[in-house]
């Protein structure tokens, strides 16, 4: 995409929203993927000023997600240069084809880095036919497996598959912390999850005025069982849908979710925050 594309009609950037009353954290984005949507090089001096637009609306730290073996390179790089980005590490459920044991052992080496903090995105996804159903499955237990071994936490994409990921970590035993990444279920799928002990995270389709399943799942779920995510530059939030997302877009997200739970902005920002430390085991107040 060329770059005089972006600023034109739904490419776009979104504006700037009112900063958030307390700091709170992005559980998940594609720093890499956003410079690529932006037409630019996914360079250090990009992250920073991702960075700095977070912060101005009090959005102070984000977990960038690998996708392939070169973007999880990527993303521990960057967390590496960057004090308020953090990496999660795995190949997506479309990409597996043509892994083998040396990916793998190049995951769990990049998993053993202090700035990951969790496998993902793994899982399985339905929507599109570029891998079958049983490679998915094979390479989630993989996945699993690994988030085992090195002890951080699972980060989920379930796209229209979500009897089968449900099934697959009751086989194989889930880790001790798990979060499904841009959360799709319903209530009696959210319900399930927080049973279990996992972590929804949701996107901006929840403001989407054709989500109300969304978010009758969102009022199922106990405060501590919830995070906020942007998935940019993907899954922008109303009124900006379409338009490419960033980190600094999750005020919109958060406040209309505060509102939809019925608690206060404030209470769900020291929320999230909690929760995220718990499930990502590190400190993800300000720098």
């Amino acid at each position: 995409m060329s770059k005089s594309a972006v600023k034109d009609g739904k490419n776009s950037p979104p504006p700037l929203p009112a900063a958030l009353p307390l700091p709170v954290f992005d559980s998940h984005c594609h720093l890499d993927a956003m410079a690529q949507r932006s037409g630019v090089d996914a360079t250090s001096e990009f992250v920073a000023e991702a960075m700095r637009q977070a912060r101005s609306v009090n959005v102070t730290k984000v977990i960038t997600v690998g996708d392939t073996i070169a973007s999880s390179r990527w993303c521990v790089q960057a967390a590496r240069e960057h004090p308020d980005v953090f990496a999660a590490v795995a190949v997506h459920p479309t990409e597996i084809s043509g892994m083998t044991d040396a990916d793998y052992a190049e995951l769990e080496s990049l998993a053993a880095d202090e700035n990951v903090v969790a496998i993902g995105e793994t899982g399985l996804d339905y929507y599109w036919d570029r891998t079958t159903p049983a490679d998915q499955q094979e390479h989630f237990r993989r996945h699993i497996d690994l988030a085992k071994r090195v002890g951080k936490a699972l980060m989920i994409h379930d796209r229209e598959a979500h009897e089968d990921v449900l099934a697959i970590l009751e086989s194989e035993g889930a880790p001790d912390q798990v979060v499904f990444h841009a959360f799709s279920g319903d209530e009696v799928m959210a319900r399930t999850c927080v049973e279990r002990g996992f972590v929804l995270s949701f996107p901006g389709v929840v403001t989407f005025t054709n989500a109300p399943a969304l978010r009758a799942a969102a009022v199922a779920t106990s405060l501590d069982h919830i995070l906020v995510e942007t998935d940019a530059p993907f899954l922008s939030p109303q009124p900006f849908r379409g338009r490419p997302n960033a980190p600094y877009l999750v005020p919109y997200t958060l406040t209309s979710l505060a509102g939809t739970v019925g608690v206060a902005v404030e209470e769900l920002c020291e929320a999230i925050v909690r929760t995220g430390q718990r499930v990502f085991r590190t400190n993800l107040t300000p720098i």
